[in-house]
């Protein structure tokens, strides 16, 4: 196996993790202190330079054998202050008091080049009193598809943890169908506060522990509800939003998160834990792809939903804090929280027709434009079409609209909508024609809307697969395409198009 870099921006003089932790002064019921269990010959795989850089961390020494010593727990670098996270969460509905990083370490936070705190956490570090009978190591394999998606998510516009480096053991991890090489994810986060967070600590029944938590969240993530007179309703409100916003990021996309239990629910909206997600091919709104989500709760279609219950669960962790003084109890906080709750669906719905009206090409979404985007769905669905490549499609028929010099970016050669979407054509490109924002400028709204290469379920698949054979070659070369996912070339036709019957991927597996 041979170590990658991901950038070619230049380091500046050797500097190690500039830490400058916040959490870790909280009470310490909120984590357990420790260290990560060693590995034997751990060895970088892929280091992401540009991010390293874009966090004040100088990419060669991250590279070096003391980086790497850090980056895989063998080592402790000055500031750091690891610790495992507990937090509570609702699992497919169901809730269990007490979860946690139980194979992950939070090594401390940094403060990037744009004044952003970031945490920097390992996974994959070893057992933690949160494992709950697990092992606390990763497979190579999880670490490649959380790096690939986090990753591929980040450069399609979508807020999202990150990956800064992935590394092999040297070490077997044993499951059910026998040993697999392991592997340590270096994950970035603006934070991992989660929805499970605030519902563990309201569990305690400890008021002043509760008002603490949710301080250090308006602080460090939504700082102006403290201008609020009433700022923890501001706080739920502003979280509310980000959330809509974030789901609609997803359903635009053909994103299908797999697991959104509210312990997978960062409060600063960001998406994390890409276990088993995947990007939607043939669209339907059912679609499934978690081998653990039997009933179908995370499908496709149903994410808004989910989010908005998993909000039910924040307020009701949050509820305490929202009573008023000189209530006299908390039903006014609640029909306050419920009217904030009500919000969503419209909230929702206006991030989500904007992301349409910038795939379809359309400057805004009108009452009449809403029934065409739905008629377009409708037809990919009745013709098992490909989500992206469909809307893709149509920035091929936006540029000869807005006399637009492509170079070869055309998809004519690897698809076409079928012949029955003609009727539907000849209404878009009315709809087109009579925006008043220029077409050229609404065409490269369009183009950035519209990615040709996802992380497509097939190639994630047979880059661990190749990965478990020693071969990392398939794994750099998916990562390099997918840093342009809007950007196509017909020479990479292999990176954009669908799954066949022969290579289709219908299951995906958590990676514990």
């Amino acid at each position: 196996m041979v170590a990658r870099q991901t950038s070619d921006e230049s380091p500046n003089t050797m500097r190690p993790i500039p830490f400058d932790n916040s959490y870790q002064t909280l009470a310490d019921s909120l984590f357990h202190r420790q260290q990560a269990e060693p590995v034997s010959a751990p060895q970088a795989l892929l280091i992401n330079t540009g991010l390293a850089e874009a966090l004040n961390i100088d990419s060669k020494w991250l590279a070096s054998p003391a980086g790497i010593g850090v980056l895989s727990g063998n080592g402790l670098a000055a500031g750091s202050q690891p610790i495992a996270c507990v937090y509570a969460g609702h699992q497919f509905g169901n809730y269990n008091p007490q979860l946690g990083d139980g194979r992950a370490l939070l090594l401390g936070e940094v403060i990037d080049r744009q004044g952003q705190r970031k945490d920097i956490q390992l996974k994959g570090s070893g057992r933690t009193p949160y494992s709950r009978g697990g092992d606390g190591r990763s497979p190579l394999g999880p670490v490649i598809r959380e790096y690939l998606l986090s990753e591929a998510m980040h450069r399609l516009g979508v807020p999202s943890t990150r990956a800064l480096a992935a590394l092999a053991t040297g070490d077997p991890v044993f499951r059910e169908h026998g040993p697999l090489p392991g592997g340590i994810l270096c994950r970035v986060a603006s934070s991992h506060l989660r929805v499970g967070t605030v519902q563990f600590v309201a569990a305690q029944q400890d008021p002043e522990l509760l008002q603490q938590l949710m301080d250090y969240v308006i602080d460090r993530h939504y700082p102006v509800c403290k201008q609020s007179e009433s700022p923890y309703e501001a706080l739920f409100n502003a979280i509310l939003n980000a959330q809509a916003t974030l789901i609609s990021r997803w359903q635009a996309l053909g994103f299908i998160h797999g697991v959104m239990n509210t312990d997978n629910m960062l409060l600063c909206a960001e998406t994390i834990d890409y276990g088993p997600c995947a990007f939607m091919e043939a669209y339907h709104p059912g679609t499934v792809f978690s081998s653990i989500d039997q009933q179908g709760r995370s499908a496709y279609g149903n994410q808004p939903a989910i989010a908005q219950w998993n909000l039910v669960q924040l307020a009701q962790a949050m509820l305490t804090l929202m009573q008023r003084p000189g209530e006299p109890d908390l039903k006014p906080a609640v029909q306050r929280a419920q009217d904030t709750l009500n919000t969503f669906p419209d909230t929702f719905l206006q991030a989500y027709r904007q992301r349409m009206a910038e795939k379809l090409g359309f400057s805004h979404i009108n009452d009449d434009d809403e029934a065409l985007y739905h008629d377009f769905l409708a037809l990919l669905e009745e013709h098992d079409c490909d989500f992206t490549l469909s809307f893709r499609s149509l920035n091929d028929r936006a540029a000869v609209l807005a006399n637009c010099e492509r170079g070869g970016d055309s998809i004519a050669g690897l698809f076409q909508l079928p012949n029955a979407f003609a009727p539907w054509l000849e209404r878009w490109q009315q709809r087109f024609n009579a925006d008043a924002t220029p077409a050229e400028q609404r065409y490269l709204t369009m183009q950035k809307a519209n990615p040709v290469f996802i992380p497509r379920n097939h190639l994630v698949e047979n880059a661990i697969e190749k990965a478990y054979e020693g071969d990392m070659s398939v794994f750099f070369a998916l990562q390099t395409r997918l840093q342009a996912p809007f950007e196509y070339q017909c020479d990479a036709a292999e990176f954009a198009a669908p799954a066949t019957d022969g290579n289709r991927v219908t299951a995906t597996f958590c990676g514990t």
